[in-house]
């Protein structure tokens, strides 16, 4: 059985029809669109996912979602995660500081890791939190100018499970700014439920726990 997902970005975004994970085209969109969804499966859908060599992917959902977890188990080539970039201060600063204070220094430091990794030209795997949407904007725009197509992953899961998972890591986001990521996931996943997805996104993956957890394989052609 295969269970890979293709997206070809050579003649426009196209998806291959695979056992147990068809596409849907979604009537209605503002822009042609491919939302696959993915949830509520029992586990049966794709271990991998595989984009065009110019495609970059933006993996987005609450704080504690796993999206960090996901991203170290299946992206195969270059992932750009604001984790590491905080992890990498903590372990220099947080003996020292509040996290609020070099707060800053770890944005600075991971936009200047995605920056160059998108210099590369090859295809990326980029961590959002979802609240800021000029990085996909950017984002969208660096994909058009290199011949690709950006598209979206989006972890979909509840708010308790979202808290139990950032209390699993021992680190979690303040109740202003959990409510403020979770109005923002839910406004952005109500749109790609109805096709209307980001602008400059291409094409849109919905994911629950299950799904995410099935997942292997996150890479690239060429």
């Amino acid at each position: 059985m295969n269970r890979t997902t293709a997206y070809a970005t050579t003649t426009g975004i196209t998806v291959p029809k695979t056992e147990g994970a068809a596409a849907r085209e979604v009537p209605g969109a503002l822009r042609p669109a491919v939302v696959r969804d993915l949830r509520d499966r029992g586990g049966h859908s794709p271990y991998g996912l595989t984009f065009g060599g110019g495609d970059l992917v933006v993996i987005t959902g609450l704080p504690g979602s796993g999206k960090s977890t996901l991203m170290r188990r299946a992206v195969r080539g270059v992932r750009v995660d604001s984790q590491d970039a905080r992890d990498r201060w903590d372990t220099r600063l947080a003996r020292f500081l509040p996290y609020a204070v070099y707060r800053p220094l770890v944005r600075l430091a991971h936009y200047a890791g995605l920056r160059r990794a998108l210099r590369a030209g090859t295809g990326v795997v980029v961590h959002d939190c979802g609240a800021q949407s000029w990085v996909r904007g950017w984002l969208a725009r660096e994909a058009r100018r290199r011949g690709g197509t950006l598209h979206l992953l989006l972890l979909d899961v509840t708010p308790d499970t979202a808290m139990a998972g950032q209390r699993e890591r021992g680190r979690g986001v303040s109740r202003y700014a959990f409510l403020r990521h979770r109005r923002t996931t839910r406004g952005l996943l109500r749109c790609v439920e109805r096709g209307s997805l980001p602008q400059g996104c291409g094409s849109a993956v919905l994911l629950d726990r299950d799904a995410a957890d099935v997942l292997r394989r996150i890479d690239f052609e060429g």
